[in-house]
């Protein structure tokens, strides 16, 4: 028998999956007219308005169908209740870089990475490196622009 993976994340990435599934669910109704409006207008094989609406709404079933799923397998994890020595999902890590400048980043769930907010997915490469890595530990990652050295400076769970 098959075993569901879960999917860790923070509360805050799943009010925002809902919160899309939400609105999602309530474009629905707007599609189906536009479906409706589009076929009173005659000939449905060259109308693009019909074709358009239609490819809309198996984009937002697809969508609900993709939420929903993550959604159920969702684990949500708060960072403030955890603690110890290592880098888990959750913590907020703050890394030195070559040059000692230091770069901070939580780790975060797939749907919830984003870079430029210093988030990153925990499978992401550097998420992959980081976990189980305690303070001082030396963290090597291979990215496009080629491999890049950290030491993880300190670890966080707020």
């Amino acid at each position: 028998m098959a075993t569901v993976e879960k999917m860790p994340m923070l509360q805050e990435g799943y009010e925002t999956l809902t919160a899309d599934l939400r609105r999602l669910k309530e474009e629905r109704p707007s599609i189906v007219d536009a479906i409706e409006e589009a076929r009173a207008h005659g000939d449905l094989s060259e109308n693009a308005e019909y074709h358009a609406a239609k490819e809309r709404q198996g984009q937002i079933e697809a969508s609900i169908a993709d939420i929903e799923d993550k959604l159920s397998r969702a684990q949500i994890i708060d960072p403030r209740d955890l603690s110890g020595d290592k880098v888990v999902f959750g913590a907020t890590v703050t890394l030195l870089d070559d040059d000692d400048k230091p770069v901070v980043y939580q780790i975060v769930g797939q749907t919830e990475a984003d870079a430029k907010r210093g988030r990153i997915s925990y499978n992401s490469p550097l998420g992959r490196a980081l976990i189980g890595r305690k303070v001082d530990e030396e963290v090597e990652v291979s990215v496009p622009a080629g491999d890049r050295y950290y030491v993880v400076s300190k670890i966080a769970f707020i």
